[in-house]
């Protein structure tokens, strides 16, 4: 929409037009019924209609493409196209013609122009035709400036400019939830929710992790060799509908052990999504870096490497713990032994582990029982470090499944 007229008379004249796909033509049909008084003429129309799809020709969708009448809507991540022409109105040679397109956003001032130079001279009825692209990453008011700049056959130097406001809207509603784990592993769950008109066909939805993790993908169903993404092969996302991505990210080996370094990573990486929409357009959106709350292990963290899913009643079993250092100082650590009403601990309560230095850890293996069946919770675990005289008690540390080997009853 042109929102500055010019009041000169010029010798050139400029037209800006979008560059966007087709649609599939639209017509209302009109019928009715047999016995009513235009018996099948109605039908009789709509079949000799070239613009219906034969055979379908109540459906209101037909098979002709038509151009687009209006400027139309444009999202954030797709590609603006627009086509500048400038032409010659006048009976004589204009000279030193320059034109120049700017696209004014609220952050910044973008020159799209595919040549900065000059053409030497236009004659009468000749044009000069410009095709700008420009990947819109920004959401709000854009003002396309058109430029010309121009000398007439007589050594005067014109210039006028136009502008073309337009209004870039947001195509994807996306929120992310983190999820941390006992381990250090880190689930993310994205919501995707199409707010457009119309539906997209999902083509990418990746995570890009930070450098300190590797990404696991959980949107995939395993069938044979290959796997099957759960929303099926047709991956279409109609207007407000939301879908659920699900990840887990792992830290790399180099930084597992380091336990510090690992604690105070927020920033877990970016969401990328490619869609297409109506004939093929392709529209795509990175995030911003995603960051978490970091998890609060306290001074000394506790968790289960190896822990058998199922084991028999009063039958010992074997564990092996993992005691990690998260302070910024050494330790020395009493480990005590405390049972349950169904967890009893085999072993000497009250031994010393030694020192441990900041960052450090170490496997413990611990042997136990259990004299209840069912879905048990492991607890009763205490750690006194003697240099403060602070104690660390650990209840809930994981759950295991207590069977009776001369029953087949099972939890």
């Amino acid at each position: 929409m042109d929102v500055n007229q010019t009041k000169q008379e010029h010798l050139l004249a400029l037209k800006v037009m979008r560059l966007t796909k087709p649609t599939l033509f639209t017509n209302l049909p009109v019928t009715c019924e047999d016995r009513d008084l235009p018996g099948d003429l109605f039908g009789q129309l709509m079949r000799e209609d070239p613009s219906t799809i034969k055979g379908a020709e109540a459906l209101m969708l037909g098979e002709m493409l038509t151009l687009p009448q209006n400027f139309g809507n444009i999202f954030l991540g797709e590609t603006f196209s627009s086509y500048i022409s400038v032409h010659n109105d006048s009976n004589q040679v204009v000279k030193d013609i320059l034109v120049k397109a700017d696209l004014q956003t609220s952050s910044q001032r973008l020159n799209l122009s595919a040549s900065n130079s000059a053409v030497a001279d236009l004659k009468p009825e000749c044009c000069i035709d410009d095709v700008i692209h420009h990947e819109v990453k920004e959401i709000g008011t854009h003002i396309l400036v058109c430029a010309v700049s121009y000398t007439t056959h007589y050594g005067e130097k014109l210039y006028f400019r136009k502008f073309f406001k337009f209004q870039v809207l947001k195509p994807l509603d996306v929120k992310t939830k983190f999820y941390n784990a006992e381990t250090d592993e880190v689930f993310l769950e994205a919501q995707i929710q199409n707010i457009t008109t119309s539906p997209m066909f999902m083509e990418k939805v990746s995570l890009e992790p930070s450098m300190m993790y590797n990404v696991t993908e959980l949107n995939l169903v395993s069938s044979g060799d290959d796997g099957e993404s759960t929303f099926g092969k047709m991956s279409y996302l109609q207007p407000m509908d939301t879908r659920q991505y699900l990840y887990c990210l792992k830290p790399k080996p180099e930084y597992a052990e380091k336990a510090g370094v690992i604690k105070g990573v927020t920033v877990i990486g970016k969401l990328d999504i490619v869609w297409k929409t109506n004939l093929g357009e392709r529209g795509r959106l990175q995030t911003s870096q995603l960051q978490r709350m970091a998890p609060g292990y306290g001074d000394i963290r506790l968790s289960l490497e190896i822990i058998p899913d199922t084991v028999n009643l009063e039958e010992p079993f074997d564990i092996i713990c993992k005691i990690t250092n998260c302070s910024e100082r050494t330790m020395d650590l009493v480990l005590e032994m405390c049972n349950t009403r169904s967890i009893h601990w085999c072993g000497v309560s009250g031994r010393q582990l030694g020192k441990l230095s900041p960052g450090a850890l170490l496997s413990l293996p611990l042997t136990l029982l259990s004299s209840v069946q069912g879905l048990q919770s492991i607890s009763g675990l205490r750690l006194t470090d003697t240099f403060l005289k602070r104690t660390y008690e650990y209840d809930d540390i994981a759950q295991v499944c207590v069977v009776c080997p001369y029953t087949t009853n099972e939890c």
